[in-house]
């Protein structure tokens, strides 16, 4: 395309060649001047109508932003909607959460009233209406509130199982030597030896030199030696003033300060000591007094307190280390 520009004389000419390439990009940089121009101005008279109020830019403007506000109210309340939605799920799982928590605190001996809890709260949720956002922000202060409280009963809770847990195990319910029948029992007889009554103060499990022995319960061994009457003699402290006694041992496996689990083996069975043949002889002291351990083996983790047995009428009593002929 050839363009040839005059003077008004004639006197000069000057001609311009345009390719198809250039043609294109002088038509695209007019539209974007003309683009940005009429933008500018659109601008600049929408700015001045609204600030001096023009009344048919005023009443677009007003449009407009009204228009704005109420997609950005569809928008909040369709959150706050969604957000009510899920406070009363979690309100429901708060209630489920406080049964279950009444219910394991029974069986851990807590009640809501020794943390001042108070299990009787809901929440600001109301049916059949929505929610403001400041009604939202309130159930949400309670519930923060609300956990924070329950996880303070559940933590005691937890600890008070615990505790009940360590305790049960410190109790001597397992059988130290497993398929053994028992020869003596615990109470009053002829000691075999001097032929007199006297206490046997365990019970004596027959069984073949080198079956295993186990602990009772968990503890700490705080006798592991060869005593003159009880021959190779286990001790375990299993606190709270609860000791058990495995005599007549042929081999000691532990030693004085070690840690114990219930069921770990010990020692094994043999005939040391004051003995007329193998067998494990089993004690329990309860501060230094011997117990019945068939009390203790057959009561599921409870500790009975229980007075050593009196002495039978018109007979000689005197307490001695058993004998342990198995019979």
């Amino acid at each position: 395309m050839h363009f040839i520009i005059t003077d008004a004389r004639m006197a000069r000419s000057h001609a311009i060649h345009l390719s198809g390439t250039r043609l294109v990009s002088a038509l695209v940089t007019l539209s974007l001047v003309l683009m940005l121009m009429a933008a500018g101005l659109y601008h600049w008279v929408f700015l001045k109508g609204a600030r001096e109020r023009w009344p048919v830019v005023g009443t677009l403007v007003r449009f407009v932003v009204h228009d704005e506000m109420e997609q950005r109210d569809r928008f909040m309340r369709e959150n706050l909607d969604a957000m009510a939605r899920r406070l009363g799920e979690m309100q429901a799982r708060m209630l489920q959460l406080d049964a279950l928590g009444e219910r394991v605190g029974s069986l851990a001996g807590v009640s809501p009233q020794e943390l001042h809890v108070n299990t009787a709260r809901g929440g600001a949720l109301v049916e059949g209406r929505p929610l403001s956002l400041q009604e939202v922000k309130g159930t949400l202060d309670d519930l923060d509130q609300l956990t924070g409280e329950r996880t303070d009963l559940l933590t005691v809770m937890e600890s008070r199982l615990i505790d009940q847990r360590l305790k049960k195990m410190m109790v001597p319910t397992q059988v130290p030597v497993s398929n053994a029948p028992i020869g003596s029992r615990f109470g009053w007889r002829i000691d075999p030896f001097t032929g007199r009554q006297a206490l046997h103060t365990g019970l004596d499990y027959q069984a073949v030199v080198g079956s295993p022995i186990v602990a009772a319960a968990g503890g700490i061994v705080v006798t592991a030696e060869l005593h003159p009457e009880y021959g190779n003699m286990v001790e375990i402290d299993h606190g709270n003033g609860l000791v058990t006694r495995y005599g007549h041992a042929s081999k000691l496996l532990v030693k004085k300060g070690d840690l114990i689990k219930r069921g770990q083996q010990i020692a094994l069975v043999g005939t040391t000591g004051r003995s007329t043949g193998p067998h494990l002889h089993f004690e329990v002291l309860v501060q230094g007094v011997q117990q019945d351990p068939q009390k203790f083996l057959a009561g599921g983790g409870s500790v009975p307190a229980m007075p050593a047995p009196a002495a039978p009428q018109h007979v000689a009593a005197m307490v001695l280390p058993p004998d342990h002929r198995p019979h």
